[in-house]
């Protein structure tokens, strides 16, 4: 028989997190006390109110059939309500929203829906691994951009080579950031909507966490940037912002000739999300979002326990203003992948290698805050065992 695989997917590794999942059933499967803090799924619950909008959802007959191919109008015009009300942001929802089922989704197909064999995408170093993936699978080059933790891990643009400038059709950022948990200010997008736009690239802003911010910091949109629509668009997720990771509902905002791109391609290949998810996530987006408070709240607790606790057993850690995420250095001696793998054998405690989100992750390990405050402690006793001249 002939190889099934195309070239380009023979290439591909398996998404990070399927080859976690496998490790951590095999620990499960002998046995072991498994404390996951690998992945970035919330442990909190999505909020009641959205659940009871969804039950109300499932009785409506009409909400079975197919829904309009750019997302239900209720949930696109609740996306364009919600920019108004917390970033003053005007949002055509015909032309200038349109519904993803979820934001990585949307960000894959955004790379195969603008990006030829010849251009580059620029993607953060280190960052979500579905950028760099989703050049593989388009075909198209990429250029990753240091972001030094001496400058926020944000990129310094001026250092991007001149000819990579050249062949660049799409930069992507991501603030809050995943895995770093560096956040961005308005001058910052200011600045990077400038110099983009002066190069003739396309700017995509990836704002999962946009709604999980701690210690009185709150994350702009990049579409407050005066102009900002003429040459960019911001993905968003419900996923972090609302503890809704399984209903798998997103948006994209922004330059309504990029919308209608991926909309196009889109079209072609699904018939985006379930109605009765896409009203759910209206009532969610209309929302007060006042449960907000209290959610981030517990984040900002459980950081502040692990980072206390990391510190304690001399790992180096500084606290984030932003995302579900603490990002460490691996202690000195020892690479990220082969801190983790030792950790997660010996100790039942899974992390993820700061390599897995690219070179410039390599020296750092991510751990999510998604689980209670005593399996955090747990967690950061068990590593203690490792640590020499810190076992008590």
């Amino acid at each position: 028989m002939k190889e099934p695989a195309a070239t380009h997917m023979r290439a591909l590794p398996p998404y990070l997190f399927s080859n976690l999942n496998r490790r951590k059933k095999e620990l499960l499967d002998r046995g072991v006390d498994i404390i996951d803090l690998g992945i970035g799924d919330p442990d909190l619950p999505t909020p009641d109110f959205i659940k009871e909008q969804l039950v109300s959802e499932l009785e409506d007959q009409q909400n079975m059939r197919y829904s309009p191919f750019n997302g239900c109008l209720a949930f696109r015009e609740a996306v364009a309500s919600f920019y108004k009300r917390v970033y003053d942001v005007d949002l055509d929802p015909e032309t200038e929203v349109l519904a993803l089922i979820g934001s990585k989704e949307g960000i894959a197909h955004l790379v195969q829906a603008m990006a030829d064999p010849e251009d580059l995408i620029l993607i953060p170093d280190p960052s979500y691994p579905v950028y760099s993936m989703a050049t593989y699978i388009a075909g198209c080059g990429l250029y990753r951009m240091p972001m030094p933790e001496d400058h926020g891990f944000r990129p310094i643009f001026d250092a991007i080579p001149k000819e990579v400038l050249r062949k660049t059709k799409l930069a992507i950022l991501n603030y809050p950031g995943n895995p770093t948990g560096a956040v961005a200010d308005l001058d910052f997008f200011e600045a990077a909507v400038s110099f983009f736009k002066t190069h003739g690239i396309w700017l995509a802003h990836d704002a999962a966490y946009q709604l999980v911010t701690f210690g009185g910091y709150r994350a702009p949109s990049i579409l407050q940037v005066k102009g900002a629509k003429e040459s960019v668009v911001e993905f968003g997720s419900l996923s972090k912002g609302f503890n809704m990771t399984g209903w798998r509902i997103g948006y994209l905002v922004g330059n309504a000739k990029i919308i209608r791109l991926l909309s196009t391609l889109k079209s072609n290949l699904d018939t985006s999300q379930f109605l009765p998810i896409q009203k759910a996530a209206a009532r969610a987006l209309n929302s007060d979002l006042s449960f907000l408070d209290e959610r981030n709240a517990i984040y900002e607790k459980r950081a502040d326990v692990l980072v206390e606790a990391l510190r304690s057993v001399g790992i180096q850690v500084n606290k984030p203003k932003g995302s579900i995420f603490l990002w460490a250095r691996v202690p000195d001696g020892e690479t990220s992948a082969g801190f983790c793998e030792k950790v997660m054998v010996q100790t039942g405690v899974i992390m993820t290698p700061g390599n897995a989100f690219g070179p410039g992750g390599e020296g750092y390990f991510r751990i999510s805050l998604s689980v209670p405050d005593s399996r955090l402690i747990e967690a950061a006793n068990r590593i203690r065992t490792l640590m020499p001249g810190k076992t008590e």
